[in-house]
């Protein structure tokens, strides 16, 4: 039989393959570009002839290299899909899910129930620190993060879209201070999550206040937060509109009937290699066909 080519070759090729970046390849697999670059050149030296079209800043798969991709990617995922099962717990699987914690407490952990009906050997192992997207390397699978694109190496799709509107409390819209027009925001504090940070300026720009300066603006990092100060009068948010509806904190209102489509969205991200896991596959399955779907009813 004739030799095998390094493991490490080949996994290479199938990451350079499948994201169409060498630098993207390199991060996922922790190696340096030019590290990368050798393994690719190996395998090639052993095949004999080139797997991709270099051109200035690109790299693409010759028909040599397709179909070599498309015989070694198949049996690629069922060796380390193999490999999780030896290195698991029996049937046990794992996903490390990094996730804001507005969106984990409002519409995740509510239905995480049905999903462990529906496959009780999926355990989640949740993160809610920061930067997910830019964690997915660092031992997270995938990630639920609030941004206005994601980056194209990545495996993406759009969770909702949504509007921003202005939340407060009920006094402020009933009471003898109520804030009725949005100038009245001149002589009011506003709350503002630093990973929408330009919720106000979207929103104003909308209503044709471009030049409207509050009194002030405070910064959270957490969403949570944000909707507690509005609720106790402190201040007036600037979020999106599920935000207020899935808090069901009677307190809250919606300021003013002004909602300006929001440059944010949530969206679920993972390494394009990723998505072929089988954890991965079923939480990302089961968040768009069964989750969402619930809460459009």
């Amino acid at each position: 039989m004739r030799r095998l080519p390094p493991l490490t070759a080949i996994e290479a090729f199938v990451q350079v393959a499948r994201l169409g970046s060498v630098k993207s390849a390199a991060e996922a697999l922790a190696l340096s570009s030019p590290a990368l670059s050798r393994r690719i050149q190996s395998l090639e030296r052993h095949i004999g002839h080139p797997l991709f079209e270099r051109r200035h800043q690109s790299i693409h798969l010759n028909p040599d290299g397709e179909r070599l991709l498309a015989e070694l990617g198949p049996s690629l995922d069922a060796l380390a899909r193999a490999m999780e099962r030896a290195a698991g717990d029996g049937d046990l699987m794992r996903l490390r899910l990094a996730v804001l914690p507005l969106f984990a407490s409002q519409r995740l952990m509510p239905h995480l129930g049905g999903l462990r009906t529906l496959h009780p050997e999926l355990h989640i192992d949740i993160d809610t620190g920061a930067h997910g997207l830019a964690r997915l390397d660092e031992g997270l699978d995938a990630a639920i993060a609030m941004a206005t694109e994601v980056d194209p190496h990545l495996y993406s799709r759009r969770i909702d879209s949504n509007k921003v509107i202005a939340i407060g409390a009920r006094g402020l819209r009933e009471g003898p201070e109520a804030i009725t027009h949005p100038s009245q925001l001149a002589d009011a504090t506003i709350f503002l999550h630093r990973d929408l940070p330009d919720t106000f300026k979207y929103w104003k720009e909308a209503v044709g206040m471009p030049d409207l300066q509050p009194a002030a603006e405070d910064h959270f990092d957490s969403g949570q937060l944000i909707l507690d100060a509005a609720a106790q009068g402190l201040g007036v948010a600037f979020m999106l509109e599920s935000h207020l509806k899935e808090s069901h904190d009677e307190r809250l209102v919606q300021l003013f009937d002004i909602a300006v489509e929001s440059p944010y969205s949530y969206w679920f991200a993972c390494r394009r290699s990723s998505l072929s896991r089988r954890p991965v596959k079923i939480f990302h399955d089961w968040l768009f066909d069964n989750l969402l779907a619930e809460q459009a009813d």
